[in-house]
């Protein structure tokens, strides 16, 4: 499939996106009741053990049913550019190495291969310091509301980012930094992501982000869960 006009505009629309990890396995029947659920989109995402190989094998087992496909590589190494539709491309606003702000996408770019015309990029803000993502890019998660708020600003603002991401992977989140966030962000679109495991906690961070993102969930509780989330938000 190919991104097109429609595509570009309408994701800044989703409510709800399904983030499924490359090296975790669904059945069959559990991918089919996940595209059906009534997200609006799949991302295909994770931190640790992403290869193309198992990247690629995710996206064949969901391709057909025909929701948005968005890729958010790792890094450089895992990104795969066929039959998908939009490629998420994380800067960490609070890490400590550069690397995972400019350096891994530089590596990219020297490879000459980055199609821009699918580029999304997005400003991570990781706040669970337990989490893989925060220890694999050395996240500083124990800022303030304030400093949240600053990044997003700055993300927003100055750098002019397309989406601002709020990411507890993991845990669930203070609604009162999402909150700050928000009112930081003038132009981007919000995403949050982070142990949305209820329809409950889906509203609520809903109140303040423009998209909610449930990973976890549907590997931990299971597709129900995934769709009591798409429900309480849609």
């Amino acid at each position: 499939m190919k991104a097109g006009p429609f595509m570009y505009t309408k994701w800044k629309t989703w409510a709800h996106v399904t983030k499924l990890d490359p090296d975790k396995n669904l059945t069959e029947d559990q991918i089919a009741e996940i595209a059906t659920s009534g997200t609006d989109a799949l991302m295909l995402s994770g931190t640790l053990n992403i290869t193309k190989e198992n990247m690629q094998e995710l996206r064949d087992q969901v391709k057909e049913y025909g929701l948005p496909l968005v890729i958010e590589p790792a890094g450089p190494e895992s990104v795969i550019l066929d039959e998908i539709d939009l490629l998420f491309i994380a800067s960490v606003m609070n890490t400590k190495q550069s690397q995972w702000i400019v350096g891994k996408h530089k590596q990219w770019a020297m490879s000459g291969s980055i199609p821009w015309n699918k580029v999304i990029q997005e400003a991570y803000i990781v706040l669970n310091p337990k989490s893989s993502v925060a220890q694999v890019t050395g996240s500083d998660c124990t800022i303030s509301a304030a400093e949240v708020a600053a990044y997003a600003e700055v993300a927003d603002r100055y750098f002019q980012f397309p989406v601002v991401y709020i990411e507890y992977s993991g845990t669930y989140g203070d609604p009162e930094i999402v909150k700050a966030a928000a009112q930081a962000i003038d132009n981007a679109v919000l995403y949050y992501g982070g142990g949305i495991d209820s329809g409950k906690k889906a509203a609520e961070m809903a109140q303040y982000a423009d998209t909610i993102v449930v990973g976890n969930a549907v590997y931990d509780r299971g597709v129900q869960t995934l769709i009591e989330t798409v429900q309480a938000i849609q």
